[in-house]
């Protein structure tokens, strides 16, 4: 057999191997990053609302690089269940009084909690630690237990930390707590929508009368979150 034969047939045998791993672990990596992965190792979304939060932030970021324009500033946005949180820095009132309102008028959104600092930009070295204390706060998250970071997202600006996640209110508790413990972070912020261990199966995924309420199929509207500060010490 030739050199180029050999090379295909061992080029064809990495990708079933690869195929395969990834079938293996899809449950695993359905709506977010394998680096979230803990004892709970599903979305407590539905898939629905995970692809309609990836288009919200999409939308959301693009919105806000409109109004922008060649201005200087920056804004991340960061979706779970319907409800934005937005951070960053923009250099006036009007302009941040702008982005929240045309965010708001996004498709699917809930509630947008408006957490933009009206100034220069952020220096680079605070947003690089910002990064470290993400990665750094993931990990911890991640190896303890009976926290499901699977679920949860984690956001850093200049070292306040904002989790959003669908947790019961001992996880949540249990998370900022752990979080509060990373070097560098100033205030945690919780933005959880609770919910009782009672609609949780054996898994940790959602029962599916919660998931049908969530997705808006039963009467009444999507409870709004109330940033929760936790200040550290």
């Amino acid at each position: 057999m030739s050199h180029r034969l050999l090379k295909s047939a061992a080029l064809l045998l990495s990708l079933i191997i690869t195929i395969g791993g990834l079938t293996a672990c899809a449950p695993l990596l359905i709506g977010g990053a394998a680096t979230t992965t803990a004892v709970v190792a599903v979305d407590r979304r539905t898939a629905g609302e995970q692809v309609e939060d990836k288009s919200i932030q999409l939308k959301a970021n693009s919105e806000a690089r409109k109004i922008l324009n060649e201005e200087p500033g920056r804004v991340s946005a960061s979706a779970y269940a319907g409800r934005v949180l937005l951070v960053g820095d923009v250099p006036t009132q009007n302009m941040r009084t702008q982005i929240v309102q045309q965010v708001a008028q996004i498709d699917k959104v809930v509630q947008v909690i408006d957490r933009l600092r009206v100034g220069a930009p952020t220096e680079i070295g605070v947003r690089s630690n910002d990064t470290w204390i993400t990665t750094k706060a993931l990990s911890n998250l991640i190896n303890t237990k009976g926290v499901p970071t699977r679920t949860m997202t984690v956001t850093t600006e200049r070292g306040v930390v904002y989790l959003q996640g669908r947790v019961t209110p001992e996880e949540g508790a249990r998370a900022a707590k752990v979080v509060s413990g990373v070097p560098g972070v100033h205030e945690v912020v919780k933005l959880f929508e609770y919910i009782d261990p009672n609609d949780l199966k054996e898994d940790g995924s959602i029962k599916e009368d919660f998931a049908n309420k969530s997705q808006g199929k039963t009467s009444g509207p999507a409870p709004r979150i109330e940033p929760e500060a936790i200040p550290v010490r």
